[in-house]
């Protein structure tokens, strides 16, 4: 399953919009979004989106972050949150979102 919709929304894209970035008629975008693209209309919609496949294809998770120290796994619970490793002192913003 593919996340096209979900990507045109983030960046602020109509289908329309779209359809002109790849240079095709809307119908065109609007069937390729309701049906099951092929590996190269995904690579073309990734380049035309400045992303890669599996960025289309998968979203990242950013609610939990990996400590450097001791490879802990922490949770973010919002952008602003300080993280404090319980193994280590030291404390540091999640600035990778």
């Amino acid at each position: 399953m593919h996340r096209i919709k979900e990507v045109l929304k983030e960046k602020g894209l109509s289908i329309s919009d779209f359809a002109d970035i790849m240079g095709v008629k809307q119908p065109s975008i609007s069937s390729l979004l309701n049906g099951n693209p092929t590996l190269e209309k995904l690579e073309q919609i990734a380049r035309a989106l400045n992303m890669s496949v599996v960025e289309l294809i998968e979203k990242k998770d950013y609610s939990h972050i990996v400590c450097p120290y001791c490879e802990n796994k922490i949770t973010i619970e919002s952008k602003t949150d300080i993280v404090v490793c319980s193994n280590d002192k030291n404390k540091f913003k999640n600035a990778t979102r």
